[in-house]
């Protein structure tokens, strides 16, 4: 409760000081008869979302089609939770929406997911048939709500998010250089999981004028946490290997062994690389062709490494050629296979999870740089594109925003056929936020709240209409 007793806790005794200081008791006993107890509080929230959760409904009803992202999770009372959230066309641009958050009472099957998804469509008059597509993990239980979906929307199509596919890319590694993050790791460990040992090495570190002076616990659930994790321990390798000099640490060798340390700067090389992708692929308003362009970067970047690698050239791998070049060694033949190895495998998993990087509907992008009628077009469609593409106004458009270009009214035709394209999500992101925000909200110590409207209000971008709201309460 505590978010909801702040106002009348906390607020509301500041505001009667501000006035009180300002003007006079008077207007200070007005500010006093502001009602702010946590049921009045907890019942506007209420108002609050179900006014956002209106106008949402009121623009699905208005949209040509829509794309659904959903994802489940259990939160801190033991509860499923669903999160569902909704891309669709309004006032020519895309706009991304938090759909539902619901408690699934039972199981977390598929057929339980869909049902509760298609109870709000049903409750609410929404369309399936304007589904394009449904973007989830590629969990069986989400695959058999995609499912679902098909059968009442026949248009739609299914995608895997983007980033449980590039997780899955980088999973793999060899058994020498996944040794060598593991003893990585037991190090990282035997400093982090002792207080004493992590506040000595503290002053250690400042004591020789390091840069950090803590290490990072890695965490395997969390994607971004190899890279940064074996980064921060090749640049303490120095105060760890100082540190760890009087314990009876069977790791501590590693710190000093040439080959070990090799592979430890491979390795942050390489995660460093793939988080700044991963990253790059996170965000709003991600659509199918930004996430195609950045795999597609990567898959060549991995190319030129790999033949990079095999002429011994590492300038690629910054930490390692530095430390190279720092202590006047020579790449190791093995482990330069390892390596070659790793970004070979890297490669291949790229081309399995994403095996329709290069596709078929670049015009879309850039309807100039169509200059014959591709199998797929009618011979109207294309007489279309080609008056588009000589519209000097339409092209202005274009220059600012695929969306507004796409939305005008003189391409009706064509532009339904576009937008759809436009419109499935690349990522389950917004999913993966909200629950870090859903975890931020509904806490142990308020593990009975209902957090479906709190979500709807955080989560949101539609603006609740204040004046509307007030005038239904007269």
């Amino acid at each position: 409760k505590k978010h909801t007793l702040l106002g009348k806790s906390l607020i509301k005794p500041c505001a009667k000081d501000i006035v009180m200081c300002m003007l006079d008791q008077e207007s200070s006993k007005k500010v006093e008869a502001v009602p702010l107890s946590n049921n009045t509080v907890t019942r506007r929230i209420h108002d609050l979302a179900a006014d956002i959760e209106k106008e949402l409904i009121f623009r699905l009803h208005l949209c040509d089609a829509y794309a659904l992202q959903l994802e489940e999770s259990t939160d801190v009372a033991g509860l499923a939770v669903l999160l569902v959230f909704v891309r669709y066309d309004f006032n020519s641009s895309n706009e991304e929406d938090l759909l539902l958050c619901e408690f699934l009472q039972t199981n977390t099957t598929g057929e339980t997911i869909y049902n509760c998804i298609n109870n709000f469509m049903k409750t609410h008059q929404i369309s399936w048939e304007k589904c394009v597509d449904v973007c989830s993990d590629g969990a069986k239980a989400m695959v058999g709500t995609v499912a679902g979906a098909k059968n009442v929307a026949p248009n739609c199509t299914s995608s895997h998010c983007i980033l449980h596919r590039h997780a899955l890319v980088v999973k793999n590694i060899s058994p020498s250089l996944k040794n060598v993050l593991d003893e990585a790791v037991q190090i990282i460990n035997y400093i982090k999981t002792r207080p004493l040992q992590s506040r000595l090495f503290k002053i250690m570190s400042e004591d020789m004028g390091s840069q950090h002076t803590a290490l990072l616990l890695h965490t395997e659930v969390r994607r971004l946490s190899r890279g940064k994790v074996l980064v921060r321990l090749f640049e303490l390798r120095h105060e760890l290997s100082a540190n760890l000099m009087d314990h009876k640490f069977q790791l501590s060798d590693r710190l000093t062994d040439f080959l070990w340390l090799s592979r430890a700067a491979y390795l942050a090389d390489i995660f460093t690389k793939l988080n700044e992708v991963n990253l790059s692929l996170q965000g709003k308003n991600v659509n199918i062709f930004n996430a195609k362009d950045k795999i597609l970067s990567l898959s060549r970047k991995l190319q030129f490494w790999i033949s990079s690698v095999e002429r011994n050239d590492v300038d690629c791998l910054p930490t390692l050629n530095d430390f190279l070049e720092e202590n006047g060694y020579k790449l190791d033949e093995d482990i330069r296979s390892d390596i070659a190895d790793h970004l070979h495998d890297l490669y291949t998993n790229i081309i399995k999870y994403f095996p329709n990087i290069n596709d078929n509907n670049n015009w879309i992008r850039n309807p100039l740089s169509l200059t014959e009628k591709p199998v797929s077009f009618s011979t109207q469609d294309y007489e279309n594109l080609i008056e588009i593409a000589s519209d000097g106004q339409l092209i202005q458009k274009f220059k600012v925003s695929l969306i507004t270009f796409w939305s005008d009214s003189r391409i009706f035709i064509l532009s339904r056929c576009t937008i759809r394209q436009l419109l499935p999500f690349a990522s389950a992101y917004l999913c993966e936020t909200g629950f870090s925000n859903y975890a931020a909200t509904k806490t142990k110590y308020r593990n009975r709240l209902n957090a479906a409207p709190d979500m709807r209000i955080q989560l949101s971008s539609i603006k609740p209409n204040i004046k509307r709201i007030c005038q239904e309460k007269k």
